[in-house]
């Protein structure tokens, strides 16, 4: 395989057709259908499917996209290097939705502002699904919070968030398990780290949830602990931020519970400039 090749099979793969391909890289279309068969020819698997007037990606020419795109920018990084670049192209990021709305912000604007060529991508998750995310190589680094499992990671301590229990207003002082009156949780889904802190809280004083009701923002989730659905545990930074702390009452937990770290986590033995730049704004 060579560099033009695998750019050839990428545009394809974007754009969706032969057609679009070809004009973005401004090549006739029968170039275009040449060399995404000799590619297919000499790995002995078709890497698209039609439907309809579309070109999806098989399952190996999924994988093989996965390659394709750390190939052609480790190229374009060697050159960058070579030329005394900094970096530039496409860094995409994973992040918990709480870093995003608190912590990035000043972080990424002094990024963008060191290395302007750099495209950011940046899509939220769980913590358990970002980290599968990176494993997968679907995204090359991601903010995550302990727990998690750090198999096949390596991991940067980035920020430190303190945690709290939020409660109906009318709810009376929290200073034990036992003084929760109300127990269906309101949290992320699964693969959430701080939910697997609040039940984990619970779980040693032998209380367990009734009910756990997911949502997909703490807007939400502090919407509706405020109309009496539940409880949850939030990082205080997201009170602050989102203006929600006087529509709820607000308990602290022990440290243990408390103090969440947030890092930084990349697959094992995985370089790149972007990366690199990266640990170094948080450093």
């Amino acid at each position: 395989m060579d560099l033009v090749e695998l750019q050839i099979f990428k545009t394809v793969a974007e754009q969706g057709g032969i057609t679009r391909a070809a004009a973005a890289l401004h090549r006739v279309q029968s170039n275009v259908t040449t060399r995404v068969k000799q590619l297919e020819e000499r790995l002995g698997t078709k890497l698209f499917h039609r439907q309809g007037r579309r070109l999806v990606l098989s399952s190996e020419g999924k994988v093989l996209l996965d390659y394709a795109e750390r190939m052609l920018r480790l190229s374009s990084e060697a050159q960058a290097a070579l030329k005394g670049h900094a970096p530039h192209g496409l860094f995409k990021l994973g992040t918990l939705e709480s870093t995003a709305a608190t912590r990035l912000p000043p972080l990424l604007a002094r990024y963008h502002r060191r290395y302007p060529a750099v495209r950011l991508e940046l899509s939220t998750g769980t913590s358990g699904a970002l980290v599968d995310r990176v494993l997968r190589g679907e995204i090359e680094a991601a903010f995550v919070a302990e727990p998690f499992s750090a198999k096949n990671l390596e991991t940067r301590h980035a920020f430190t968030e303190e945690l709290v229990l939020i409660t109906p207003k009318s709810h009376p002082p929290v200073g034990s398990p036992a003084d929760i009156d109300q127990r269906v949780i309101l949290a992320f889904t699964t693969g959430c780290s701080y939910r697997r802190r609040l039940e984990s809280w619970l779980g040693r004083a032998s209380i367990v949830a009734e009910r756990v009701m997911e949502y997909g923002s703490y807007h939400a989730i502090a919407a509706c602990v405020a109309a009496g659905s539940g409880i949850a545990v939030v990082p205080k930074s997201v009170l602050r931020a989102s203006g929600v702390e006087g529509q709820v009452a607000v308990h602290p937990l022990p440290p243990k519970v408390a103090n969440a770290r947030t890092m930084l986590v990349w697959r094992r033995g995985h370089a790149s400039a972007l990366l690199a730049a990266l640990r170094q704004e948080l450093a």
